[in-house]
C-alpha cells in the first residue's frame, strides 16, 4: 500500500491493484498540462483483491483530512470500499447508493463525496461501438462474466427504458462466488426492467463456456472479471465457441488479455466484432478527473478527440 504522506500538490489517487502498470501514470501528466491543471499529480494506492476494511478506511480517511488530496478513482475495489467506508462520506450520489459502489471520490473543502461514475462512462464506451439499434435488430443476449461494479453499471445502462426497443432480450451474469450474484440480482430486481435475467455460479472457465454456447447470434460477451489484468488468464477456455456475429468486449486494455486473444482467434470464422477496454479507460478517467478537479470535460467532439490522441501517444503501449 502507498505511504499516505501529506500531498504537496493537488493529488488524484488511483486506488487499484497494479496501478503502476496502468497507462494513466503516463497519460495523466500530459492530460493535466493540456487541461491546465497546474501542479496536479497522480499517485497509486495498491490493495490486494478484497483487502481488509481497515485498509480501505485508512485511505479514505487520509484523503478526507489531507488538504491537497483532491480525490480518487477507484477500480476493482469499488464495492468493497463502499461497504467499508460509506459512513465516512458526507454525501453519496444516487448511483453510488443504488449500486453500492464507489468509483470516484471528490471533495469540496472538507466535504467528501462518493460517486459511481461507471453508469455514465461504461454507457459512453458501449454505445460508442455498438452498431446502431443492435439489440432491436438482432434480439441478441448480453453475457457478462464477473458480477462486480462494472457489470452492475453496464447492465443498468442497458436496462434503461430510454433505450426503447434497443435492449437485450436476455441478460446473463456469471461469477465465481454466490454473494456477488445475490447482490446484482437484488439490484436488477429494484430496477424492474422486465428483461429476463439469469445468474450463473461459474467457478471454472468451463462453466462460462457452457453459457456462451447457448447465446443467440449477435450477443454481447463481456469479460468484466479482471482476468487478464488484475490476475492472469481468461474466464473462458480455449475451447469456447462464440455465437456467430457476436461482439466480444474485454474491459481490460492491458495485461495478458487472453480473452481478447481467444476472441481474435475466432474472429474470422465466427464473424466477431472484438473490442478492448481502451475507450472505457478514456471515459472512466475523464469523468473522474472532471469531477475531482471541478472542470468540464466533453464526452465527444474535437476536445475529447484531443485527449484521446494525447493518451494514444503517451500511454497505449
Amino acid at each position: 500500500m502507498h505511504d499516505l504522506s501529506p500531498a504537496t500538490r493537488p493529488t488524484l489517487y488511483f486506488i487499484g491493484v497494479t496501478t503502476a502498470k496502468s497507462s494513466i501514470m503516463k497519460v495523466f501528466p500530459a492530460w493535466a498540462a493540456h487541461l491546465r491543471l497546474d501542479q496536479a499529480e497522480i499517485k497509486g494506492i495498491d490493495f490486494p483483491l478484497h483487502a481488509p476494511a481497515a485498509d480501505y478506511r485508512r485511505a479514505v480517511e487520509f484523503i478526507k483530512r489531507d488538504p491537497l488530496s483532491a480525490g480518487a478513482l477507484v477500480t476493482t475495489h469499488k464495492i468493497d470500499l463502499y461497504k467499508a467506508c460509506q459512513d465516512l462520506f458526507d454525501e453519496i450520489d444516487p448511483h453510488a447508493r443504488f449500486m453500492g459502489e464507489t468509483s470516484c471520490i471528490s471533495k469540496s473543502g472538507s466535504h467528501l463525496v462518493c460517486h459511481a461514475k461507471d453508469p455514465i462512462s461504461s454507457g459512453l464506451a458501449l454505445d460508442g461501438f455498438l452498431p446502431l439499434q443492435h439489440f432491436a435488430r438482432t434480439g441478441a443476449d448480453v453475457f457478462s462474466m464477473g458480477a462486480g461494479g462494472s457489470t452492475i453499471a453496464l447492465t443498468w445502462h442497458l436496462m434503461q427504458p430510454s433505450r426503447g426497443a434497443d435492449r437485450p432480450s436476455r441478460i446473463i451474469v456469471s461469477n465465481r462466488s454466490a454473494a456477488r450474484l445475490d447482490e446484482i440480482r437484488r439490484i436488477h430486481e429494484q430496477i424492474g426492467s422486465g428483461i429476463p435475467c439469469e445468474y450463473v455460479l461459474a467457478p471454472t472457465p468451463g462453466d462460462n463456456d457452457a453459457v456462451v454456447a447457448r447465446l443467440k447470434p449477435g450477443s454481447l460477451v463481456i469479460n468484466a472479471t479482471g482476468l487478464g489484468k488484475d490476475a492472469p488468464g481468461s474466464p473462458l477456455t480455449d475451447a469456447v465457441s462464440f455465437p456467430e456475429r457476436a461482439i466480444a468486449w474485454d474491459l481490460n486494455y492491458r495485461g495478458d488479455l487472453v480473452f481478447l486473444d481467444q476472441a481474435k482467434c475466432a474472429k474470422v470464422a465466427r464473424q466477431l466484432q472484438v473490442e478492448d477496454g481502451w475507450t472505457y479507460f478514456l471515459h472512466g478517467w475523464t469523468q473522474v478527473i472532471a469531477q475531482v478537479y471541478h472542470i468540464a470535460i466533453p464526452t465527444s467532439g474535437k476536445d475529447f478527440d484531443a485527449l484521446s490522441d494525447i493518451a494514444q501517444r503517451t500511454g497505449k503501449t
